[in-house]
């Protein structure tokens, strides 16, 4: 069963490019919700995280609030590093556990790690195939937008702080163009999947 990975910038539709392959037949795994997961439960990354980034990320019940979490993770190059080398070993572990068991069920015909930070974290060592989902900047910023979870600064922020979409475009096996119609990314993602499965 192969190994793939599904990328792009925040508003790029990635998890609609992965939604759409789970739906032909691959195993989706969401490594954004995991990671939010291993922070929720994992005792060992809050102590890590609150050792780094102090008791400011905190509530008042002494969980860690994921929103002054972002706040500071994402405020410089330095302190998303930080973040993310105590959260994205434990991500790691956990995309391996659940290859493994998604393997050995015989369920699926692909592994699909739905991940922001694929390159970034150096997850792209570990696939066989990395898809990139590439959109203009200006329909990136107005479907983040509309998530209405963020707003314009917080999303040109974490924009700057990925990498450029041109670089992981040279690096990707495949890139599906996700300027048009919904109806071309389900054309592409079929296409794609059809090649690879």
């Amino acid at each position: 069963m192969l190994k793939v990975g599904v990328t792009g910038g925040i508003g790029s539709g990635k998890s609609a490019a992965s939604i759409r392959m789970e739906e032909l037949g691959a195993y989706r795994f969401d490594a954004d919700k995991e990671a939010k997961e291993i922070l929720s439960r994992n005792e060992q990354v809050q102590k890590d995280l609150i050792e780094e980034f102090s008791t400011d990320i905190l509530n008042p019940d002494g969980t860690v609030n994921s929103q002054k979490l972002a706040r500071v993770a994402f405020a410089n190059d330095e302190n998303q590093a930080v973040l993310n080398a105590i959260i994205h070993p434990h991500v790691f572990e956990s995309i391996d556990r659940q290859y493994g068991n998604v393997l050995e069920k015989g369920v699926a015909s692909l592994f699909v790690v739905d991940a922001a930070l694929i390159y970034e974290s150096g997850l792209d060592q570990h696939l066989d195939y990395v898809i990139v989902v590439s959109v203009q900047y200006g329909q990136r910023m107005q479907r983040a937008l509309k998530r209405g979870k963020l707003k314009r600064g917080q999303i040109q922020k974490r924009m700057d702080l990925q990498l450029p979409e041109e670089a992981k475009s040279k690096m990707a096996d495949f890139i599906i163009d996700n300027n048009g119609s919904e109806e071309d990314l389900i054309k592409q993602v079929g296409d794609i999947y059809s090649r690879i499965t």
